[in-house]
Parts: structure tokens; sequence; C-alpha cells
């Protein structure tokens, strides 16, 4: 027994010895930042069943820069972990991979929760400790999980022919309950055929957010929403309430002006109760609950706001012991297998922030217009004194037009909130199934024996719940208000979908918009759920043949598709995985790729398209007149065609990703053929453009796609440069071509020319807009002026995200940082200097972690940090006309070379070259 006790002791001190000194070396080594799918942590509901993790390293030794290996365990019980894992045990796996690494253990079923943990080793084969644990909580991933019903007030009944005003009047419900056990763990599943609030005893378990479930093509799928409700359910009585509303379920989209009365909003819900027994409790939306359209929200509508009134109050109607005799029995329908029932897969749009008034004018004895100073999206929440039926009216401005307030360019949305008061007194009142875009609210109805102050009102700032990173910052005040301006567009129309915009009577997924706009809203916020999730639309209303709508989800208005609006097919997938590094992107979209180009091809004659197209959309100073001055002077076959082959070459670039080689092969000769037809057809022997006009976009177009031979790239440049010189310096571009400008103009060596059109001041440029009191970007590059107001030709969106394009070369560019492998596993870094920013700085969001540079003018060049994060490499490159005097990393240790730079943090002092080809800057 004594040499058996030796031998185990033994045997224990050398474990514990090497475990301290794996541990000195590697202290405080670990994966931090664990996420699943596009970017979830310890989620519920989670909509996946085949997760894929993520996450980054927390790393404090200087020797590690890459990791070499990983390991990941999952178990059904934290416990589990650190014993034997029951649900999967990777072991260790040679793999660089930190982000998208795909579970492969046994599969997770529906309200199924695991806990998950991972390790990693770095390029020296040393171990990190274990990441903190995480956990996944499953949704319902089957419509089979559903043993709930839908229901609806009996009023609403088709059979029953609904008016209109009959959709548009909430419906509310209410189903009481009892439990006579201890409860350990109660989860709400929940959704709506409509946008719903939910209550559980009194307590509002929807509080924060906005509008769910938000809009997906509803006839596919509709997803499904998960509520940990333990805290909020009583030992005895209990109640659940619910309201509902048409949203873009029913409600009017677009400037359509009446609702499809064939569908009724309905209400689906399943309260699931484990009790600490371990027995279960299934409260479901059925034929026992009742509902009445008595409660005091009398109207709702996305577009046209919301009517309350006060006399219809029900105190109490979602508690226990309310009396409901007066409200009716619902009416029910079964669920089905026809639209998919599934988890929510980004978050919903939330009450992110509240904004208070700058400043207020009393207009009238009992109406005061309030300035927020700063256009945004949401809804008012007021605090008011009135008077008993004197109806209190909000209405929404984006700007004033010469001094007045100006709802014209809302079109034929109401935009109109109204309160109807039962008694004098004070009011709050916030709408719940409406929103607005707006800067102004005037209230009128108040009472107006009282002063107006600025605490009567604040604004609730709505948008998808998504991390904005707010990672530039520059010497010029005004590049940075156009920041701050792109910032708020984003935050403005990234409503549930991507918004073109999102006051007037449209607020649609225009897919041109999501083309311009996805790359720089991925360097600005956290989106890669809420494009995944858009894409995921697009990919279910796209049609049999490959047509894709204008935009997504679709509804019966504009029933045609446009080159470069349409191609958002091929080019948000292949955008998004170069951001992220993540294949599924690519998996899940290239049958719809290919399905887009075989539209694209039925399009065409001879390699030639005549696809309808909206065209350079909203160029400044076109030539014709009329409405068909929105679509630019740019040839449409021209444009039809560039987009063709632009779709050919990314589904060809995703073939080969994916291992489809034949597809790659077969790909790169259409794109080849379609080449040579373009440079044919449209230019002469001396790339004078043939047809159409001679425009600035027809250029960047044959550039940026690779249209051209190489012989002839040098000329295009020459002429587009010499168009942007005859116009002053002056883009003259729309949605097309303006996302284009500055990636073109760099890769001519013409950095110059991006920061002469960046700072431009007068029309068409970004500074004429805050010269002119943006706090967001435009539609028209002259949608609005101090001077004049709106512009008489319509289409004055004052909230449109596409022109903020531009923020992607603030971190490509200005900053210079470009994924050379897909997710930035490499990436390229070469900042444009000049001498026109005294300083620029940022952080560049990667898989990895972020890359840090930052510039600063010298004495003699410029001063350059660049901080690359862990499992990163990095190539420095001088940008055009410059060199590295000097290079070096943090520790002062001098660098030789500079092509490949691991993680960690580096110093350039880069200088004139002295080339006198040199362009002035």
């Amino acid at each position: 027994m004594k040499v058996v006790r030796a031998f185990w002791l033994a045997a224990v001190t050398v474990i514990f010895l090497g475990a301290c000194s794996a541990h000195s070396y590697i202290e405080n080594d670990k994966p931090i930042s664990l996420k699943v799918g596009e970017g979830f942590a310890n989620p519920i509901g989670y909509y996946e069943s085949t997760p894929r993790f993520s996450w980054k390293a927390q790393i404090h030794n200087k020797k590690s820069t890459q990791q070499s290996a990983y390991q990941i365990q999952v178990a059904s019980t934290s416990e589990g972990l650190m014993n034997k894992p029951d649900k999967w045990d990777s072991g260790k796996v040679q793999s660089s991979a930190m982000s998208w690494v795909k579970y492969n253990g046994k599969t997770l079923s529906s309200r199924e929760r695991v806990f998950w943990r991972v390790r990693f080793w770095d390029e020296n084969n040393m171990a990190s400790q274990w990441s903190d644990v995480a956990h996944i909580e499953m949704g319902l991933l089957e419509n089979s999980d559903w043993k709930a019903k839908w229901i609806g007030a009996r009023e609403t009944q088709v059979s029953a022919s609904p008016s209109q005003s009959t959709f548009a009047t909430p419906q509310y419900f209410r189903k009481p309950f009892s439990l006579d056990k201890e409860v350990s763990n109660a989860r709400l599943y929940v959704t709506a055929k409509g946008v719903f609030k939910v209550f559980l005893n009194g307590e509002d378990v929807t509080a924060n957010d906005a509008l769910p479930p938000g809009w997906t093509p509803y006839e596919k799928r509709i997803e499904t929403l998960t509520y940990d409700v333990t805290s909020l359910v009583n030992q005895n009585r209990n109640t659940i309430g619910a309201i509902i509303a048409g949203g873009w379920y029913s409600g009017r989209i677009a400037d359509l002006k009446e609702t499809d009365h064939s569908k009724p909003p309905r209400f689906l819900a399943q309260l699931e109760i484990t009790y600490s027994d371990n027995s279960t409790l299934l409260v479901t939306s059925n034929d026992s609950w009742k509902a009445t359209q008595s409660g005091p929200i009398r109207f709702a509508s996305n577009y046209d706001g919301e009517r309350y009134d006060e006399r219809f109050d029900m105190d109490g109607w979602a508690t226990p012991g309310f009396d409901d005799s007066q409200w009716s029995a619902v009416v029910t329908e079964t669920v089905t297998s026809d639209t998919l029932l599934r988890p929510k897969r980004h978050l919903p749009v939330r009450n992110i922030k509240q904004l208070k008034p700058l400043s207020f004018e009393q207009v009238d004895k009992d109406t005061v217009i309030f300035d927020f100073g700063q256009n945004m999206v949401g809804v008012p929440s007021i605090n008011i004194p009135v008077k008993e039926g004197k109806e209190v009216k909000l209405r929404f401005a984006e700007a004033l037009h010469k001094g007045s307030f100006y709802t014209e360019n809302y079109r034929s949305a109401h935009s109109t909130d109204y309160y109807l008061p039962a008694k004098d007194g004070i009011v709050k009142y916030t709408p719940t199934f409406t929103f607005h875009g707006f800067r102004y609210i005037e209230v009128s109805g108040f009472d107006e024996s009282k002063v107006p102050v600025k605490d009567w009102i604040v604004a609730n700032v709505q948008h998808s719940d998504i991390a904005l990173y707010n990672n530039f910052s520059s010497a010029n005040p005004k590049l940075n208000k156009l920041f701050e301006n792109i910032n708020w567009g984003l935050r403005g129309n990234f409503f549930d979908i991507p918004l073109d915009c999102p006051q007037r009577d449209e607020r649609l997924g225009w897919t041109g918009d999501a083309n311009a706009f996805i790359a720089p809203s991925m360097y600005m916020a956290d989106v890669y759920g809420f494009w995944s999730a858009y894409l995921n639309s697009l990919r279910e209303e796209q049609t049999e043949d490959g047509f894709v709508p204008l935009y997504v989800p679709f509804v019966k208005w504009i029933n045609w598709t446009s080159s470069g609006w349409g191609d958002a097919a091929t080019i948000l997938p292949w955008e998004l995985y170069m951001m992220t590094g993540d294949k599924k992107i690519l998996e899940d979209s290239y049958p719809s790729m290919k399905a887009w180009i075989e539209y694209h091809e039925s399009q065409a004659k001879d390699n030639i398209s005549s696809m309808m197209t909206f065209g350079d959309w909203l160029q400044p100073y076109p030539e014709k007149e009329g409405k068909g001055a929105n679509r630019g002077d740019t040839d449409f076959s021209l444009i039809s065609t560039a987009f063709f082959a632009r779709s050919v070459e990314l589904t060809r670039k995703t073939a080969l990703e994916l291992g489809f080689n034949e597809d790659a092969i077969h790909l790169a000769s259409k794109h080849e053929e379609l080449a040579k037809a373009f440079r044919s057809n449209f230019f002469d022997q001396d790339l004078n453009v043939v047809k159409g006009k001679e425009t600035q976009t027809a250029y960047l177009l044959a550039l940026a796609f690779n249209l051209l031979p190489e012989n002839d790239v040098k000329v295009a440049q020459t002429k587009l440069v010499s168009l942007l010189e005859a116009s002053d310096t002056h883009l003259r571009t729309g949605f097309l071509g303006t996302p284009l400008l500055a990636e073109v103009l760099q890769e001519a060596g013409r950095t110059d020319l991006v920061y002469a059109l960046l700072f431009k001041e007068t029309y068409p440029s970004w500074f004429y807009s805050i010269n002119n009191g943006a706090t967001t970007t435009w539609e028209r590059w002259n949608s609005y002026s101090l001077e004049d107001g709106f512009n008489p030709q319509g289409m004055n969106s004052l909230n449109h995200y596409a022109y903020g394009t531009i923020s992607r070369w603030f971190y490509e560019g200005i900053l210079g940082v470009r994924p050379a492998l897909p997710g930035f596993k490499k990436a390229v870094i070469s900042p444009q200097l000049t001498s026109q920013l005294g300083f620029a700085e940022g952080a560049i969001p990667t898989p990895s972690g972020t890359i840090d540079v930052s510039w600063t003018m010298a004495d003699e060049g410029f001063d350059v940090s660049v901080k690359v994060p862990f499992n990163t490499t990095a190539e420095f490159v001088p940008p055009a006309h410059y060199q590295v005097e000097r290079a070096a990393k943090s520790n002062g240790e001098v660098l030789k070379q500079w092509t490949s730079l691991t993680a960690g943090q580096y110093q350039f002092r880069v200088t004139d070259d002295g080339n006198d080809s040199k362009e002035t800057l």
C-alpha cells in the first residue's frame, strides 16, 4: 500500500508541476467573447440546430500570435463539461479557425439547453486556459412543436366580411390560468401574423421590444420569439394578456391605399412551465381564450400612426381577477406546415435610447413644435396637461420648409398619433404599434392654460438591436459629422429589415440600397445576423426562374426586377463572406446566385443584356427631364450587361470557394464572353462611350467590374479623371456609380481626387448636406437646403442610407484596411495619407479582433500606428508615392520587412518617395 501511495503522490506531483509550468507560461490567456451563429451570446430561443462557434483570444503572453489548434466541449450541464461532455468533445483539432466552427455532436432539439467551452493552443503548442462556460437554449425548431392555435377576435373572421377599419383596430386577448406547484422554469414562445405585445400578470414581457416579431415573407416563414418569464409567474392565479395589430402583415404597404382584407392579424402563444418536481404545464392559445376590439388603441398603422382613446381604458385587463364577461370567445386556426414557424435569427427592434428636445417653439395657444436636433426613427413619449374630450395630436417632420412644419415628403403616410383624454389632468402616452421618422414633433390639443416645457416630451430611438462601433474619427470636424450622419442613417433604416427610408409611404427593403451599404455597415456595426436574415428572406422571395424582386420582403406594388438591384443575390453573400469568412453564407446562397445568373441569361442576347433597370438612380444634373431624369444618363443596357458580368464573376468566386470547380470554369468562360461583348458594344476603339452619354458611372462600372483588357485600364482611368475635372471635381453619380468611386480612384493612384470629392462643399457633395443642416444622409444630393427648403423634384427622404456608402472608404481608404483573405485572416493595410487631414484613427472589426490604425502628420511625412490582433497576419503597403522610412515594433525592435506582420503593435514613419510624378495632394 505504501508503494502504491508513493507512486500516486509522485504522479500527482508531476501533473501538478506540469500544470503550474503551463499556467505560468500562459497566465490569464483564454478564449473570450464566445458567440454562436452570426453573433449570439448565450441565446435563449436560438434558431440553428447545428450551431457554429466563434471566439476571440485574451492574450497576455506576447510570444503567442497564432492559434494552431482548438478544442470545443458541449454538455447538457455545466458540471458535465468538467467530466465527460455528453454532447460533443471535438478533441484537439489542428486548425487556426476561431470562427464559424460547426458543431458535430449529438443532434440538438427544440427547447434543449446546452453548455459549451473552448480552449486553444498557440503556435508553440502551449494550451490556453478553458474559456468561461457559455450556453445555448434552442427555440421551437419545427411547426410540430407548436400545440397552440392561431387565435383572433371573432369580428375579424374573413367570412364575416370585415372592413378595413376592423383589421386596423388592435385585438386584445386574455387567458387566466392557475399553478399549484413551485415553478423552476417558464418559457413563453410567441409570435403573430401582425405585430404583438404580451403581458404576464400585468407585466409587459415585451417592454423593450418594438413591433415584434418583425417582417418576413409571411406566406413562407414567420419568426417566433422566446422569453424567459420564470420570475413573472405566480404560485396561484395568473393571466396572460396580449395585443396584436396588423403591422406589416395586413397593414398597408408602400403607397397602396387598401389593406389586404383576406389576411386578418392572428396571435400564437405557448407558455411552457416546468415545476420543481420536473412535471410540466402547457398554456397555449386556443378556444379557451377571450378577445375584444374595445380596447383603448382604436387604430394602428405603421404609416399612418396610432389613435388612443382613454375612454376605452380597461384597467387591469392583463391581470388576474379582471371581469372579462363582455369579451367574446376567440376564433381559432390550426398551425399548418404551409408557413414555417422558426425562431428569430437576429435581435428584434428595440427601444435603444431617448432623446430630449433641444428647443421648442409655441406657434399657437395650444400648439408647440419640439426640435430634437437629430433626424431619427421611433416614437415619442408624452407627459402633458390635457382637457377632457380635447384631442391631442402629434405630427412629425424631418425638417422645416422655409420655417413651416412640413410633411409633404411623407407623401400619403399620415404619420400622426392621436390621444383623446377622458378627464382633465396629466397624460402619459407612448404609441405602441407604429413608428415614425422625424426630427420635429408638433404637439397640439394640450391644455392651453399651461405653459409648455421641454419635459413634456422625449423621443424613443428605435432600431434593430445592433451594436454600433463608433470607430472612426479624424482631424476634420465635417468628416466626423459625416460619419455621425451615416451612423444615424444606419440606425434609422435598420428596422428589422434594411429600409430605404423610415418616414414616407414606402419603408421597403430595396435591394439596390442594400448593395451600396452592406460593406460599410459591416465596418460600422455588428450587423452580420441582420444581413444574414435579410438574405434568407431574399432567397425565399426569389422565384423558380431566378427573378429577384426589387425589394424584400415583396408586396405587390412594383412587380419587375432591375439590374443593380436584383444583383443583391450575388453581391450580398460575397460581401458578407469577405467580411466574415463564414462559408455558410455562400453555401446557403449558392443556388440562389446561380438562379439569378440564369435569369440574367434569359434577359440577354449575344451577351448584351436588355434587363430593366432603375439606372444610376438620382444621378445629379441629368440631361433627361421628367420622371426619366431620376434614372440618370448612363445607358441602361451598359449598366445591365456590367452587372450581369459582375454577378457571374462573384458566382465564379463562390464556386471556387465551395469546390464546384466545373461551375467555376464555365463561369470564367462566361465572364470572358461578357467582358468582350461589353468592350466592343459600348466603347469605340479609343474607349469613347458609343451608347448613351459618356458618364462617370460608365467608366466606373468598366473599371470596378474588371471588364476591360489590361491595356485599356489606364485609358479608362484617364477618361474618368477627365470627366471629374470637367465637373470641377464634383461627382456625377447616383446609387450605382457612387459606391464605386473611391475604390476605383484609389486603384488609379488618385487618392487626391477622392479627398477632393469628399471635402467638396458645394452641390453635389457629402459636405453640401452638412452645410444645409443634415443629421443623416439624404436620398438626393440636394434634397434640402436651408435657403429654399425641400427640393421641388420630390423623392426627398432626409434619411436614406445609400450615399452613406462613402464610409467604406473611411476604413478601406483613409485607414487603409482591406481583407486580403476572407474574414481578414490576412489584411492589407495601406492608409491613404493626405496633408489635408492632420490625423485619422479607427478600429476595423474582424472575427479575430480589431485592427487598430491611426496616423498623424509629422514634420516629415506621417507617423502611422498599427495594431494587429491575435490569429491575424497583415501586410503594410505604403500608399502611392510614399515609402516606409522607419518601422518598428512597440518594443522598439526595428523591422526589416513588413509584408507579414503578426499580432502586435507597430509604428511606421512614412515619407514622400521623391517621385516627381506624384500627384499634388
